[in-house]
């Protein structure tokens, strides 16, 4: 995963992002208080520029947040409205931790690198949520062992997913239609 540059053009610049916002918005249908913005941020942070993944993970925020109160009917109150804006700071907080290390560690492996990332990330995303929690949001009760598991399982599944849709659409991306007019190669008549 090699971040692109303002100079890429094509589906990395345009479709993968989308793609990653739509995937977003429909796991929050599925797992209604768990979107796995790690995963998102790790992913944006290995794929693209520092700009653009910041804009991705800010645009996965909005969709995040545009489904939960549009179609799943938050509540419009100031502790629902409030987890939001933590949540979209720790996303942001977690998608910066991913690049800081994707840049720092440049020259190892990609995979290594990626888990190294993800470890990272994963831990100031929810380090983030937890000072959040403990003290302005009432409470920490939401960090039982067990729920913090089940957000890294979430966003562990959903890394592997997204690495496997980045490498589909990687594959299909440098597919190119043919060019009408353009010679058909015949194959040899048996």
């Amino acid at each position: 995963m090699r971040p692109t540059t303002l100079q890429d053009a094509g589906w990395r610049r345009a479709i993968w992002p989308g793609m990653v916002v739509v995937a977003g918005a429909a796991l929050t249908t599925w797992f209604t208080c768990i979107t796995p913005f790690v995963a998102f941020g790790v992913m944006a942070a290995g794929t693209l520029s520092r700009r653009d993944a910041l804009a991705l993970t800010v645009g996965g925020w909005l969709a995040n947040q545009a489904v939960g109160y549009g179609l799943l009917h938050y509540p419009w109150t100031p502790s629902s409205v409030a987890w939001g804006v933590t949540i979209g700071v720790a996303a942001v907080m977690a998608t910066v931790t991913a690049q800081r290390v994707e840049g720092r560690l440049a020259p190892t492996r990609t995979s290594l690198r990626g888990l190294i990332a993800f470890v990272a990330a994963f831990a100031v995303y929810e380090l983030v949520l937890y000072a959040m929690a403990a003290s302005v949001l009432g409470g920490v009760g939401a960090f039982a062992p067990a729920v913090v598991g089940q957000v890294l399982l979430v966003n562990a599944a959903t890394l592997v997913g997204l690495h496997g849709l980045h490498q589909l659409a990687s594959i299909t991306g440098r597919l190119r239609p043919r060019r009408a007019g353009a010679p058909v190669a015949s194959a040899p008549i048996a």
